[in-house]
């Protein structure tokens, strides 16, 4: 037993008490697979006992040592390892976080430090040298060390260290092998070992959200790529305006007021400028921008693939329109699938709420960071959508020699020497260069040191010679006080010391929503957003130009929106646009979310106030699960309407008559639509988009980039094939192809709907005959997936989630992975729909995004709340808890969310009692 643990009798090295015997008996299983995966898998001869396997369990009954403690804390754990924390002061509660996730979390902890700070090479070797190496370049670890040296508070600063003590104070005396089992198949080929934690790993978690939720980065690198097939109009199309005529913005009441220049929710909009701010000079960027595009797949996603289809749904109704009489709050953040899930559920609850112990909070928090992200506290809930804003802004640099021209003189590098130690190797030295836009993002790629080299520009730009570098710039490489603003949101007890609260909340900028206990709900936008100079984002700026950039101060908080109490009695967030452009004096984006899953949840609670009912939390569940495909109700009617011949088609078609467009796991009309949205995707979009855009590996005979001949002339037809990741190829199928599409309806003979011949199909002319040849392709696609009965086919077989336990469940020996990851389960849901499991329709079915957690939050009697998670509480492998909540996920369950003392002591199984 390690030095800063003593078991008292009673205590236990399982995962957790009440599990049944199945449970057991599996768990057992489980233990012996991975035993021999390691051995057959990893080789050397060496035997491994199951107690070598369980030895990492966390103790979670009897009593506990834990250093620095001030008074005895407890640790309450239900039947699925959810644990609920008891203490006497701030510094006690948040130590034993630290200790209790590191129980249960830390190989997942210890990877994404070394990913923050770039040190994944020595953990897992030379192939992480690139990403070390890009990551290094952006300098998370250096901002989150700033942050902590020079601008969280005091406050902040005690209970980050705190946390850290707790983490080390489980880590001490422990082996790897004694704190996860990763680390002993690790050690085969390495002899890495876990360092202490600080508080700078725990803030510099903060900049990794913020990386994946960055925005339109993706989506300006993807329309400068375009340049090189599309011309500006076909650009265009492509990026439709927001349709605020029928997805409704977040806020449709208020403005900045003309008298005290902040934003009112009770003003009146005069105008805005929005929309009218001038487009850059530069149009576009040659197809190198496709190699930082190959390095931005290569960072890891750890929230999931950037771009329109990332983001939550949240939604908050007023106690005026609920069967309670106070209002229910919801969320269900879309991030990657993880195994652990990206979530840990807790309670942090001091005995008595006083000045030196403040929080009585419970929700979902991130393992490695203290406090709660997401949940409630006495008096208030909140939830969390990402906003969107464009906080990243690409700009082509003219270097030459030690610097970079920048209105007409030439201004020194901002340079760092790093060096990365490589497990099994040498160390590797970079170099990074900084202009006064950000660092060179380029000099992390061959191919992009001569990026720009076609790029059009105005006759101002300096000589291109080889090519312009590719500097980022993005408000989370600056200080900022978002670590601060977790706390403050623990203890907020109104709207006001909640708006105070997001006020802090700088990087990601993220969709804020309310409720209290005295029956009021509201929003605030949050966020540090940039306002530029000239340009609206959508493309890279000159970086050479004074005219370009961004102002000094972004928009300031007292002119972000935010609702309280709006009139309509409910508000909705699901990445739609947050207000009106025309009604707004400030550019938040270009690029929203287009409204789809947004419009659905209005819709649902409209129809049941229109109605003269009443909203339950049974109702808000039933929402959280519902499938509806809106690109389904606009083509299905239109795909109906044609002709077809063929047989066997026919009958695929004959699938969608009386089809009420939900997508249901056993759905066979679900499965055939949604394989003919992809191909009329691939037949209409996708095959006319760049090699950088489309799936790796997937080829096509195209026009040379700069012929302006018909496409069906052989002889000038090219091969080229596809090199971007299936997960983040286009056109991705989300609700930007809905609009783009519903756009061209009316257009039956629009350019886009002409298709070239193939082998076996001629050229298509217009929209039906494109049609039809789509139908076609897809009911073969699934005959070569699902087989030639359709009244065998489903959707959930086509779109299942296999849940892969990061790292080694992703690249370690076959059997390895085998006996660490799980799944597939087949789905439901879909692209866009509430229920969203999205899927990208360029690359497939597989599901690659996932409503991470659910929850429903019962305001004011919180002990009837409820939540749910994607995996489990435990990030061992074969812990009871590893798992355990995932089939009631799929299935829409929910499970009770205890808060109260009596309720919680009344769902306790295990209680381990940590001593000073």
């Amino acid at each position: 037993m390690p030095a800063n643990t003593t078991a008292s009798s009673g205590s236990t090295g399982t995962a957790g008490g009440g599990t049944g015997k199945k449970k057991g008996r599996r768990a057992r299983l489980l233990v012996i697979v991975l035993v021999l995966a390691l051995v057959a898998g990893i080789g050397y001869g060496t035997y491994w006992s199951v107690s070598t396997v369980r030895a990492s369990y966390p103790q979670t009954r009897g009593t506990a040592q834990l250093a620095g403690l001030d008074s005895n804390v407890e640790v309450k754990r239900d039947g699925n390892g959810i644990p609920q924390i008891y203490a006497d002061s701030d510094a006690d509660l948040f130590r034993a976080q630290g200790f209790v996730q590191a129980q249960d979390r830390f190989w997942e902890m210890d990877v994404r430090r070394h990913m923050t700070a770039g040190r994944l090479s020595e953990m897992f070797g030379s192939g992480q040298v690139e990403t070390d190496s890009f990551l290094r370049t952006l300098g998370w670890r250096k901002v989150a060390q700033e942050e902590y040296d020079h601008v969280l508070s005091a406050e902040t600063k005690k209970n980050l260290q705190s946390y850290a003590d707790g983490v080390n104070a489980y880590l001490k005396g422990r082996d790897g092998k004694d704190i996860s089992v990763e680390y002993a198949a690790l050690g085969f080929t390495n002899d890495y070992k876990p360092t202490e934690w600080t508080p700078v790993d725990s803030v510099a978690w903060l900049k990794a959200m913020a990386w994946d939720l960055r925005g339109n980065m993706q989506d300006e690198i993807d329309r400068s790529l375009m340049t090189s097939r599309l011309d500006s109009k076909q650009i265009q199309d492509l990026y439709p305006p927001y349709p605020y005529d029928k997805h409704k913005p977040i806020v449709s009441e208020g403005a900045i007021s003309p008298v005290t220049g902040k934003y009112d929710p009770k003003a009146t909009p005069s105008g805005g400028v929005g929309s009218s701010t001038a487009q850059g000079a530069t149009q576009g960027l040659n197809t190198q921008l496709g190699a930082l595009s190959d390095t931005l797949d290569e960072i890891p996603a750890l929230l999931g693939p950037n771009g329109t289809g990332i983001g939550s749904n949240s939604w908050v109704v007023s106690g005026k329109y609920t069967t309670t009489d106070k209002p229910l709050l919801a969320n269900d953040p879309h991030l990657a699938p993880q195994l652990p899930s990206l979530w840990y559920q807790m309670g942090l609850h001091c005995r008595t709420v006083s000045a030196t112990c403040k929080y009585d909070a419970a929700g979902y928090t991130f393992s490695g960071m203290p406090g709660v992200i997401i949940g409630h506290n006495q008096d208030v809930a909140w939830g969390f959508t990402n906003l969107g804003a464009d906080v990243t802004d690409l700009f082509l640099e003219k270097v030459s020699g030690d610097g970079y021209q920048y209105d007409g003189r030439v201004k020194p590098f901002t340079t760092r020497e790093e060096t990365i130690k490589v497990a099994g190797g040498s160390d590797r030295h970079i170099t990074v260069r900084e202009t006064n836009n950000g660092p060179l993002v380029s000099d992390r790629s061959s191919e992009l040191e001569k990026v720009g080299q076609k790029a059009p520009v105005t006759n101002a730009a300096p000589d291109r010679a080889d090519g312009y570098a590719v500097a980022l710039k993005w408000t989370a490489l600056e200080p900022g006080k978002s670590m601060d603003a977790v706390f403050e949101l623990n203890r907020a007890k109104d709207f006001t010391s909640f708006r105070a609260a997001a006020e802090h909340f700088e990087v990601p900028s993220q969709n804020l929503i309310y409720a209290d206990t005295k029956g009021h709900i509201g929003y605030q936008a949050p966020g540090k957003i940039p306002v530029r100079k000239s340009g609206d984002g959508t493309m890279p700026s000159p970086g050479w130009s004074s005219a370009y950039g961004w102002k000094k101060d972004p928009i300031p908080f007292d002119e972000l929106p935010y609702e309280y109490d709006p009139k309509r009695g409910y508000i909705v967030t699901a990445n739609q646009a947050v207000i009106d452009e025309d009604k707004y004096p400030y550019l938040l984006t270009k690029d929203w979310g287009y409204g789809t899953r947004s419009q659905r949840i209005s819709d649902l609670i409209e129809s049941k106030i229109k109605g003269g009912g009443k909203i339950s939390t049974d109702d808000m569940q039933k929402m959280q699960m519902d499938n509806t495909s809106e690109i389904a109700a606009l083509l299905v009617p239109e795909l109906m309407k044609i002709n077809i011949s063929d047989k066997d088609i026919r009958e695929a078609q004959k699938l969608l008559e009386g089809w009420d467009y939900t997508q249901e796991a056993d759905s066979a009309a679900a499965a055939y639509f949604n394989a003919v949205w992809r191909n009329i995707l691939k037949l209409g979009f996708g095959d006319k988009l760049p090699k950088e855009m489309r799936v790796k590996g997937e080829c096509l005979n195209v026009p040379p980039a700069s012929s302006s001949g018909p496409v069906d002339e052989q002889d000038k037809l090219v091969r080229e094939c596809g090199q971007r990741a299936p997960d983040s190829a286009q056109p991705d199928g989300g609700d930007r192809w809905y609009q783009v599409v519903a756009n061209l309806m009316d257009k039956p003979d629009s350019d886009w709907w002409k298709s070239p011949r193939s082998r076996k199909d001629p050229a298509t002319e217009n929209r039906d005959e494109l049609f039809a040849r789509a139908m076609e392709d897809a009911r073969w696609e699934l005959t070569a997936k699902l087989g030639k009965d359709i009244t065998t086919w489903n959707w959930g077989r086509l779109h299942q989630l296999t849940l892969k336990n990061q790292t080694l469940g992703k690249e370690g020996p076959g059997l390895l992975q085998r006996a660490l990851n799980r799944g597939p389960w087949d789905l439901g849901g879909g692209e866009a729909a509430v229920n969203a499991t999205g899927w990208n329709a360029a690359g497939g079915y597989e599901v690659v995004w996932v409503p991470s957690m659910r929850m429903v939050v019962n305001v004011g009697d919180w002990d009837k709340s409820r939540w749910i998670n994607l995996t489990g509480a435990s990030g061992h492998a074969f812990s009871a808890h590893y798992t355990d909540q995932t089939d009631k996920w799929v299935n829409g369950e929910l499970l009770d969310w205890s808060f109260g003392t009596n309720a919680v002591a009344g769902s306790t199984t295990d209680t381990l009692t940590l001593k000073p």
